[in-house]
C-alpha cells in the first residue's frame, strides 16, 4: 500500500511548485510532499502561457503587500532556489506598469496612489505634459493623466519560475509525480486518499487544490462549490518599424495593454464579461486583433498604425467570478483540504507570498509572515467580495 503523504499538491504550475518548496524551507515543517501534475511538459499549463507580468499598482493592501514579497524574493532568487549553487535566472527586467487615465479615472487614480504610497509602492502620477514628455510617440489628446510604478515592476520569464521552484522543491525531497487527481475518498470532514487516473489512490494528510483553472472541478469532488471558471486569454506579439523608445508596459483606459517585448511588442486586452465564456480550448482569435486591439493601439500610438503581427498565443485565467481575487487556506469544515485558487492572472507574481503562507498555514495553523485571512473561503461562502479596482 502507498504510503501517507503527510501533504499532496494538485497542480505542479507555480503556485503549486512555490507551496511544496515553502513548505520544505519552512522551520517546524518536517513531512512529505507529492506534487500531482497532469501536464509534465507544461505546455498548455497556465504558467507557462503567462504574461509574466509582475506589479505593486493594485488598490487591495495585501494584493500590494504579496507583490512586495514577490519583489523581496526575485532580490534574493538564487539564495532561494538554487541547487548546486548554479545560478538562478528567471530572465526578470524591471520597466514599470503605466495605467493610463481619462478624467473619470482621475479621482481612483489618486485613491489608489495614496493606497501604495502608505505601503511604500514607488509610484508617481503623471499629468498630461508628462505624459507628452515622457512618450513622445503616445497620443495624450483624450488622456488626463497616469499613473507609472517607478521601480519594483516588470515582467520575468513565468516558465523559468515555475521549473527553478520546482528542481529546488525536487532537490530538498518533494515528490512530483506526472499523474492526474480525479476523485477523492472522504470520511467525515476529511479527505483521506487522492484518487489517480490510473485507478491507484494516494493516501493524504492534507490536500492543496493548486489546480488553476480546473480548481472548481478538484473542489466538486469535495462536495464544494467554487467560483473559479477557466476563461482564456490572448497574447499578440506584432512588430513595428518605428522606434518606440522607453516604453513601459502600458495600460490604456480601454483595457488594452501592450508592452516591449525584444525589438517586437506584445499587446492583449480581457473582453467585456458578457463576452467572456468559460472556455478550455486554445484557438486564436485573430479577429479579436484586429477587431478590438488594433485600432485601440493605433489611436494610443500612432506609429502602430503600421505593424506587422507576427506570432500570438492563448492561455487560461483561473479567474474568481466572485471578485477575481485569490482564494486561500483551508475550508472551514474540510479542515485538511487547503485552497490556492481564483488567482485571476495575478498567480504568478502572488506565489512567493502565497506558498509561504499556505506552508505556514499548514505547519502552524495560522499565517505568521502576511496575514492572508482576508481571501479565506469563507468570504465565498457569505457571497462577500473583496474589492480590486486595479485589474488587468
Amino acid at each position: 500500500m502507498e504510503a501517507t503523504q503527510d501533504i499532496v499538491i494538485i497542480g505542479g504550475g507555480v503556485v503549486g511548485s512555490s507551496i511544496a518548496y515553502f513548505l520544505k524551507s519552512t522551520a517546524g515543517f518536517d513531512g512529505s510532499v507529492t506534487v500531482l501534475e497532469k501536464d509534465p511538459s507544461y505546455e498548455f499549463g497556465s504558467t507557462a502561457r503567462s504574461w509574466g507580468g509582475v506589479r505593486q499598482q493594485f488598490s487591495t493592501p495585501e494584493n500590494i503587500l504579496m507583490s512586495q514579497f514577490m519583489q523581496e524574493f526575485l532580490g534574493k532568487i538564487t539564495h532561494h532556489l538554487a541547487v548546486n549553487d548554479t545560478p538562478v535566472d528567471v530572465g526578470y527586467h524591471e520597466y514599470g506598469y503605466l495605467f493610463l487615465a481619462e478624467d473619470r479615472h482621475i479621482p481612483l487614480l489618486y485613491t489608489n496612489n495614496a493606497i501604495q504610497r502608505k505601503l511604500g509602492v514607488n509610484v508617481g502620477l503623471l499629468d498630461t505634459d508628462d505624459l507628452a514628455r515622457g512618450y513622445p510617440w503616445m497620443n495624450v489628446s483624450d488622456l488626463a493623466g497616469g499613473s507609472l510604478g517607478l521601480s519594483g515592476e516588470g515582467r520575468l520569464d513565468a516558465y523559468s519560475l515555475n521549473q527553478a521552484f520546482r528542481k529546488k522543491s525536487i532537490s530538498l525531497g518533494v515528490r512530483f509525480l506526472a499523474a492526474e487527481a480525479v476523485g477523492f475518498e472522504r470520511a467525515a470532514k476529511r479527505i483521506n486518499r487522492v484518487l489517480l487516473k490510473d485507478g491507484s489512490k494516494l493516501p493524504a494528510g492534507h490536500v492543496v487544490n493548486a489546480a488553476g483553472p480546473q480548481a472548481a472541478e478538484v473542489a466538486r469532488w469535495a462536495g464544494i462549490e467554487l467560483p473559479v471558471r477557466s476563461r482564456k486569454r490572448f497574447a499578440f506579439c506584432f512588430s513595428c518599424r518605428t522606434e518606440i523608445s522607453g516604453c513601459p508596459l502600458v495600460i490604456d483606459p480601454s483595457g488594452v495593454h501592450f508592452s516591449p517585448e525584444g525589438r517586437q511588442f506584445i499587446a492583449g486586452c480581457s473582453p467585456d464579461p458578457e463576452n467572456d465564456p468559460d472556455c478550455s480550448d486554445f484557438e486564436i482569435d485573430y479577429g479579436w486583433f484586429d477587431e478590438h486591439i488594433w485600432p485601440i493601439l493605433a489611436h494610443r500610438v500612432p506609429a502602430f498604425e503600421a505593424i506587422k503581427l507576427e506570432n500570438a498565443w492563448a492561455g487560461h485565467y483561473a479567474y474568481n467570478i466572485l471578485d477575481q481575487n485569490a482564494i486561500l487556506g483551508p475550508h472551514p469544515e474540510i479542515t485538511n483540504f487547503f485552497f490556492a485558487n481564483g488567482f485571476s492572472g495575478h498567480g504568478l507574481q502572488q506565489s512567493p507570498a502565497v506558498g509561504r503562507g499556505i506552508a505556514e498555514f499548514i505547519t502552524h495553523g495560522e499565517y505568521r509572515s502576511l496575514d492572508l485571512s482576508r481571501f479565506s473561503f469563507s468570504r465565498v461562502a457569505a457571497g462577500e467580495a473583496v474589492l480590486e479596482r486595479n485589474i488587468v
